[in-house]
């Protein structure tokens, strides 16, 4: 299922929280501003034992993750997060730099829905984010 009209979009965007991990300090600005202006409430998170204790006091709509994180990375943090009962429904997206032919099966076996390859397409993110949360 995919968003109808522009507002529908725009009233989901402005009702979904999404926790933002990644460890670039740099890149996590350019995300959550990006993210931001699409019109979505960004949590951060810069390490993957941040990420899981964010996301349980948060209790966020999308979980966007790098797979490098320190201190759990985010294969560990999906399958945390699936073992979560709070949060085993919340999707989560890896955006990576890594190639996917390695990674994404395994990313998705870890229990993440989706995977992004670095440099983002934003307008392609924001329609996964829009159709994951629609997808039920």
């Amino acid at each position: 299922m995919s968003v109808g009209a522009s507002g529908d979009a725009d009233s989901l965007r402005e009702k979904t929280t999404i926790l933002l991990a990644e460890d670039d300090d740099d890149i996590r600005l350019m995300m959550k501003t990006r993210l931001g202006i699409k019109g979505y409430r960004v949590l951060e998170a810069r390490d993957g034992q941040e990420t899981l204790e964010v996301a349980r006091l948060a209790l966020p709509d999308v979980i966007l993750m790098d797979l490098q994180l320190p201190r759990l990375n985010g294969f560990a943090v999906a399958r945390f997060v699936r073992q979560t009962d709070s949060l085993r429904g919340v999707p989560i997206i890896v955006v990576s730099a890594h190639d996917p032919a390695k990674h994404r099966n395994l990313a998705l076996a870890a229990g993440c829905n989706a995977y992004v390859q670095k440099p983002i397409d934003f307008d392609s993110l924001d329609d996964m984010i829009l159709n994951l949360l629609l997808r039920d």
